[in-house]
C-alpha cells in the first residue's frame, strides 16, 4: 500500500451473505463484494486493502 494512504472498510451481514466495502480517504468505494462466510469476506477485505495501494480493486 502507498505510504500515507488511509483506507477504511465495512463488513455487514445481509440475509444469507456477508457484504463488505473498502473506502479511500474521500469516502469513495475502491472495492466491494459479498461472500457466504464472514471469514471469506474478511479475507477479501484484507486482499483489497493490500491491493488498493497498487491500484488494484477486488
Amino acid at each position: 500500500m502507498r505510504d500515507g494512504m488511509l483506507l477504511a472498510y465495512s463488513l455487514s451481514h445481509d440475509e444469507d451473505v456477508w457484504r463488505w466495502s473498502v473506502y479511500d480517504e474521500e469516502g469513495v468505494t475502491v472495492a466491494d463484494g459479498s461472500h457466504e462466510t464472514q471469514d471469506a469476506a474478511m479475507a477479501a477485505v484484507r486482499s483489497a486493502l493490500d491491493g488498493a495501494g497498487d491500484g488494484i480493486a477486488a
